[in-house]
């Protein structure tokens, strides 16, 4: 069930030189943090105020963007010593703003109370996968719609126009993930 998420080991690798030059220049874990949250809100931007097609290359740059902010802080901090529990609510606080943040950009293309189901949907497999966490659990990750499945929709809404049917699919995914996540979790807590 990890989905695209088996890709991490490999995309860290080839973000291993980036991760190095930061470490030399000392960039903050914490400073990568938010650059994912303002590279979520311009995916937002461009995705609410560009036309379908034409917003598809600015939303994907954007959003592999944030994925690499996200997969560079926590290695960043790990890498240099400077791992906090501080940095870790603040990488999941950012996580979760930033998943928030790129779908606010379908307020002008679809019903309100979709954008907020599908925000919300979005955000229970990662809660999911803190409880269980909390409660002693290895932290699950991966699904059918995850985090980087969901970057991918929201790319396919820019290039397509379907805004309406990619918000259902990042709902019914997102509720699916985290269904699956518990269960997995539900076994292994016994």
């Amino acid at each position: 069930m990890n989905g695209l998420y088996a890709l991490k080991p490999w995309y860290a690798d080839r973000l291993s030189g980036v991760r190095a030059s930061l470490a030399r220049r000392e960039v903050s874990p914490d400073a990568l943090t938010a650059a994912g949250v303002v590279s979520a809100a311009g995916a937002a931007a461009a995705l609410a105020w560009l036309p379908a097609g034409p917003a598809a290359l600015p939303v994907a740059v954007l959003l592999a963007a944030r994925l690499a902010f996200a997969n560079l802080d926590g290695a960043l901090a790990r890498d240099t010593g400077r791992t906090t529990r501080r940095g870790a609510v603040l990488n999941e606080l950012g996580d979760r703003a930033a998943d928030l943040v790129v779908l606010a950009g379908f307020l002008t293309l679809a019903p309100l109370w979709l954008v907020a189901a599908a925000g919300l949907a979005a955000t229970l497999p990662s809660w999911v996968s803190l409880a269980g966490a909390a409660a002693g659990a290895p932290r699950r990750n991966g699904g059918p719609v995850g985090k980087t499945e969901r970057c991918l929709l929201v790319v396919v809404a820019a290039a397509s126009g379907w805004a309406v049917p990619v918000l259902i699919v990042i709902a019914a995914g997102s509720l699916l993930t985290a269904a699956l996540r518990l269960a997995g979790l539900w076994r292994e807590l016994g």
